[in-house]
């Protein structure tokens, strides 16, 4: 009883260990792609606000063209600057919608399963483990009663073997 008592808790330990660590490596695959996301959104952000300032200051270069001259070298200048501003949006736009999401739903499915046989193996643990104390705690109370079960088959048996003689 005892052996197997040992070995069923060396392979719930063994599939926790399993589990935790399915766990963990899923929730590193999980971090690593929302910081690839981040990085490209940042990129794409700083190129954008890069690209608003360019605009920011064509306008400001074509607002001047446009007061200095009457309708010359400006309207090539703001025509510039409202194709970078374009851009800008475009690029923000795109930057806001990427998401990890879709790519990552097969790797949280993982990590939700391991969670889940995790926190049953450790269930079924808690129960061995409390009646583990309930068996000590009768066998204390009675110590006769409950060895007396287990017994009397061998005392049977070895009575006929003596009867037989």
């Amino acid at each position: 009883m005892s052996r197997s008592l040992s070995r069923d808790i060396q392979r719930s330990g063994n599939r926790i260990g399993r589990n935790i660590n399915i766990a963990l490596r899923a929730e590193r695959v999980i971090a690593r792609r929302r910081m690839a996301v981040i990085r490209s959104q940042t990129g794409l952000l700083a190129f954008a606000g890069l690209v608003a300032g360019i605009g920011v200051i064509m306008l400001n270069v074509a607002v001047f063209f446009w007061l200095a001259n009457n309708y010359g070298n400006a309207p090539a200048a703001g025509i510039v600057a409202a194709a970078n501003f374009a851009i800008a949006v475009l690029l923000g736009v795109l930057a806001s919608r990427m998401s990890a999401e879709k790519e990552l739903e097969p790797v949280l499915e993982v990590r939700d399963l391991a969670m889940e046989d995790i926190e049953g193996e450790v269930g079924d643990a808690l129960a061995e483990a409390k009646d583990l104390a309930d068996n000590v705690r009768r066998m204390a109370k009675d110590p006769f009663g409950s060895a007396g079960v287990s017994l009397i088959g061998p005392a049977l048996s070895i009575l006929a073997k003596t009867l037989k003689k």
